[in-house]
């Protein structure tokens, strides 16, 4: 299996990872049957990737084997946001025939961390996302890690999140603070609700907690940017 280096250029802040850490905590809480956990938002711009990447660190540094995997081959911005220098085969190659399962999977280097990336952009994701590969690869993939957090693009820009989400047990939404409506969220969870996979809750990103006094508050109880379940902050 080869490796990869993933540089990691959000800066260190404490509320953040404290709020990263009661994320993963809810997870473990979630149950024994809740492993596959895709990451979406609404709109591209939400901090979805940052947030899986931050998640799937945290499980790995609690000792637990988690495998991070990019499924946006649409449009992934994963390789040049977190600065990969090595030339990586991904899914949409391995969804299409051109590479073997040796080649797909490689080694981060955070302990435990092991990286699916997506891939060159296809012509015909839903269609590689929705075949019987994709399928049978989760099915293996299950056998052998103990979380598998999946990137998914936007849902409410293109069907991809959905149709990856038959394939998961459990999602988290990303919402930008004061960025996208109540009307945009309510469809979004809606449609990954057709699909059968549970939904986990939500994270409120990118809270300006200067000019809110109430998350200033919160932050001054040390948690920073919280994590719901998704009708409580929809009731807001």
């Amino acid at each position: 299996m080869k490796k990869v280096i993933i540089e990691d250029i959000r800066k260190q802040d404490f509320h953040y990872a404290e709020a990263i850490k009661t994320l993963q905590t809810n997870i473990q809480f979630a149950g024994k049957n809740t492993k596959v956990v895709m990451i979406t938002s609404c709109f591209p711009n939400e901090g979805k990737s940052d947030i899986t990447l931050s998640l799937a660190k945290e499980m790995a540094a609690s000792g637990k084997r988690v495998l991070l995997l990019d499924a946006d081959i649409r449009k992934s911005s994963f390789i040049s946001r977190f600065r990969i220098q090595e030339k990586v085969y991904g899914l949409s190659q391995y969804l299409s025939g051109q590479i073997t399962p040796q080649d797909l999977i490689y080694m981060t280097n955070y302990h435990n961390m092991n990286m699916i990336f997506s891939g060159p952009s296809a012509p015909n994701p839903t269609n590689l996302l929705g075949d019987e590969v994709f399928a049978m690869m989760m099915d293996t993939l299950r056998q052998h890690y103990d979380y598998i957090f999946v990137d998914t693009p936007p849902i409410s820009s293109v069907i991809d999140a959905a149709v990856v989400a038959q394939r998961c047990d459990g999602a988290i939404m990303v919402v930008e603070s004061e960025a996208v409506s109540y009307r945009a969220v309510q469809k979004a969870l809606a449609q990954i609700e057709k699909s059968g996979c549970n939904i986990l809750g939500g994270v409120l990103n990118k809270v300006d907690t200067k000019r809110n006094k109430y998350y200033s508050s919160y932050y001054n109880k040390k948690y920073g940017e919280y994590y719901k379940k998704s009708e409580e902050y929809m009731k807001n």
